[in-house]
């Protein structure tokens, strides 16, 4: 048995549901469904909750728009008239719900972490639904299919709204509740991605893209030999294809090249989608749904090394350095944990610290580094003698099996890029068997990427 995950880019108009209903149909064995938002709806609900806090005349628009989209796909799809209409009924339902919550924000002026979670929720659970109904609809009464909320089924996580992580021993046994006995009589289950909830059943999510996390910790949690996720793109690739035309697709990856590829800049799968499976070395396999015979690439327990070692080079614009100066910050006892503190409370990530005697380096989200930089401003007294936050920058990532032990690779990579004329501000090297990555600026990454791929590939 298998769970497959179907992203947005999967699901963006009636031609996309019929066919990712034709792929899940022609299972011999009745497989668990894993499902994103319509391709759009997500960022629709982000943006009607912003219009919702400026005035509640902008709400009616959104719904309009969200309810349309589901509505047309049903309609175009959903063949049978009786099911076409229990669909348009539970999108309805669903409408009203996020109605409520929307003219509350507008009402109160204002939006918790827990509300924002419960409303960026509805772009799956309308999703759910009108693909249950489609695959009902299509099956000829052989196979049917339910739609499956992660709060029904409690899919249970941390107090952490927007980057919760699965409580997995809870989920097996609610699944083998919930979802079990769905297989078993033949019904195929469409369960939401993206969110769970807490014990108390508030509502949390997995961060963007966090449907891959929430379809690992299913795949781990119903037992299910494998994971397929599918994507309107090939696989993971030697390099981003739209900065480098001839990249090459990669065919395996360990769960740690995927990791890194994905944690420093490849979009293609959530960061953290192997930890649920690595312990238990469940396969999983990214596949295009456009190019279904093309193999994907397969993330599994080993890789094999290259002959030139890299696998694929990556990068993130979203990127900002905070320096943090003083004659002493490398060597007082508590600095670092100090910083970290005062980041932790303000729910922001550090990507990576790179230290000195005199200098700490924090890699940040760029949409984190003003307010890290306040905070860290406030911690001046005494060691810290200068902050500064600097912006225009890139992270450049190379990724392969056999960096750290294999001789001359580095030289090659600092070579290349030096030949391109381009200098690296940064370096870090040795905290990952298959990964390191450097600075540059902005302006200077796509020169960057093309030189390292020319030379490795």
């Amino acid at each position: 048995m298998k769970v497959m995950k179907f992203g947005g880019g999967c699901l963006k108009d009636a031609n996309d549901f019929r066919e990712v209903a034709d792929i899940i149909l022609s299972e011999k064995e009745t497989p668990i469904i894993v499902v994103s938002a319509v391709y759009g709806v997500t960022d629709l609900i982000v943006e009607g909750l912003e219009m919702a806090l400026q005035s509640e005349k902008m709400v009616p628009p959104l719904l309009e728009a969200v309810a349309d989209k589901h509505s047309r796909i049903s309609e175009e799809t959903i063949l049978v008239w009786q099911q076409k209409r229990q669909v348009q009924n539970r999108i309805q339902a669903r409408m009203k719900k996020l109605e409520r919550l929307l003219y509350g924000v507008a009402y109160t002026g204002e939006i918790t972490d827990s509300l924002k979670a419960n409303i960026l929720s509805y772009g799956e659970r309308l999703c759910a639904q009108v693909l249950a109904g489609v695959i009902s609809s299509m099956c000829c009464r052989q196979k049917t299919a339910r739609a499956l909320e992660s709060d029904e089924i409690k899919l249970l996580t941390d107090d952490s709204f927007e980057n919760a992580t699965a409580r997995l021993p809870e989920i097996k046994r609610n699944l083998n509740r919930h979802v079990t006995p769905l297989l078993q009589k033949g019904v195929v289950p469409v369960i939401t991605g993206y969110f769970g909830c807490t014990s108390e059943g508030k509502i949390t999510t997995f961060g963007r893209n966090g449907t891959d996390y929430s379809a690992a910790a299913i795949t781990l949690g119903a037992g299910a030999g494998f994971l397929e996720i599918w994507k309107d793109v090939d696989g993971f690739m030697s390099a981003d294809p739209k900065l480098v035309p001839h990249a090459q697709k990669i065919d395996r990856l360990s769960y740690y090249e995927a990791a890194e590829l994905s944690y420093f800049g490849a979009k293609i799968l959530h960061p953290r989608t192997v930890e649920p499976v690595i312990h238990n070395q469940i396969p999983i396999c990214i596949r295009n749904m456009k190019m279904r015979g093309n193999g994907g690439t397969w993330l599994l327990p080993g890789s094999q090394e290259r002959k030139d070692v890299i696998k694929s080079v990556t990068y993130n614009r979203n990127i900002s350095v905070l320096r943090i100066h003083g004659p002493g910050v490398g060597y007082k006892p508590g600095i670092i944990g100090e910083i970290g503190e005062a980041l932790y409370g303000l729910g922001i990530n550090i990507f990576s610290i790179i230290t000195s005697q005199t200098c700490i380096n924090l890699l940040l989200d760029s949409k984190d580094s003003q307010a890290s930089y306040q905070s860290i401003l406030k911690l001046g007294e005494g060691t810290i003698e200068k902050v500064q936050l600097e912006d225009d920058i890139a992270l450049v990532s190379v990724v392969g099996k056999g960096l750290q032990k294999r001789k001359g690779v580095a030289a090659r990579v600092f070579a290349a890029v030096a030949a391109a004329r381009i200098n690296v501000e940064m370096i870090s090297s040795g905290a990952s068997e298959v990964a390191y990555y450097f600075i540059v600026k902005d302006r200077d990454v796509r020169r960057a990427i093309l030189a390292i791929h020319d030379e490795f590939f």
